[in-house]
């Protein structure tokens, strides 16, 4: 019933969002514009002269990023549901505050419950070299404490230029210290996933959930060949998706993350999801920049914590 209440609430809320006052508001011509996007949620499209986005502002979810002159770099699912209340498969779902399922209680949604809440805009703007900024909010309300009972205050700012840049930025304004994990879910568009490999992980112990959870050591390139779910633990390190096929490498680097999330589905699994084609694992990868596992955040109550990424394309099969 708690869902079913919250996902009420976000739906009138949704319903009541003036498009024209967001644009008279915060559109920047030739830049920034709120539109009706799939399923009319409310999107934010960018374009700049570097590249184009999306983000629903739904989950602060961001599910386009495409440098012009290449092909995407997010990929979504051609069978994503695009409802209120219901998360987008693919681009960069926002979990938040717990990772996969709640650790307590297996009702609550998992990956938490920003990603399927509405984001308020704070602020938008045109950085210096052309790239657009947009500054998104979202605190605890009444609904939200029947899920989890503290206060809170989330910054999610977004850069689109020739790179793409997200930080997420939590702040404890409860009287009480809380803990939380998650996740900037990043799923990449491949040219076929058996062929790419992820370099920066060599010798990075992981847990592996495809195999009852048990600790492994990573040697080499992690590659692909069949259902991969794996939290690598204490790592900081960039890592960097190699696809041949696709003449490219996708550079992630992040900030205040000791996780590092690898996730393909696989057929059987991509045929039980619903949202999910039965051959669309071959051109997805997640590599997710996380604080998962053993990565806990705990924030005493006025502290705060930001988590970034910071993901960057080069063309050519060793980034020429």
């Amino acid at each position: 019933m708690m869902c079913v209440a919250l996902a009420v609430r976000y739906e009138d809320r949704l319903m009541t969002t003036d498009i024209a006052a967001l644009n008279g508001k915060f559109g920047i011509d030739g830049q920034i514009a709120f539109k009706a996007g799939p399923g009319d949620l409310v999107s934010v499209e960018i374009t700049n002269a570097h590249a184009r986005a999306a983000v629903a502002l739904q989950g602060g979810h961001v599910y386009q990023f495409q440098p012009h002159g290449a092909p995407p770099v997010l990929w979504l699912s051609r069978l994503s549901r695009y409802t209120p209340g219901k998360a987008i498969r693919g681009g960069i779902p926002i979990c938040w505050p717990w990772f996969g399922p709640h650790p307590d209680d297996q009702r609550k949604p998992a990956h938490g419950f920003a990603r399927t809440l509405p984001w308020t805009v704070l602020s938008t703007a045109v950085e210096a070299g052309g790239a657009t900024q947009l500054q998104l909010g979202l605190q605890d309300t009444p609904e939200i404490r029947a899920l989890w009972p503290h206060a809170f205050d989330l910054r999610l700012a977004i850069v689109v230029g020739a790179t793409l840049q997200i930080a997420l930025r939590t702040r404890n304004t409860d009287t009480a210290t809380w803990t939380y994990t998650g996740a900037l879910h990043s799923y990449f568009q491949v040219s076929d996933v058996t062929t790419v490999a992820i370099d920066g992980l060599d010798q990075t112990t992981y847990v592996d959930k495809v195999d009852a959870g048990q600790r492994k050591l990573q040697h080499g390139p992690v590659t692909i060949d069949g259902e991969i779910d794996r939290v690598y633990l204490a790592t900081a390190a960039a890592t960097t998706l190699r696809d041949p096929g696709g003449q490219r490498q996708i550079m992630i680097a992040k900030t205040d993350s000791r996780s590092t999330v690898v996730w393909n589905p696989w057929q059987a699994k991509a045929q039980q999801l619903t949202d999910f084609g039965d051959e669309e694992f071959r051109t997805m990868l997640c590599v997710e920049t996380a604080n998962a596992a053993d990565d806990v955040i705990t924030l005493q109550p006025g502290a705060e914590h930001v988590l970034g990424a910071h993901i960057a394309v080069a063309r050519g099969e060793h980034g020429s």
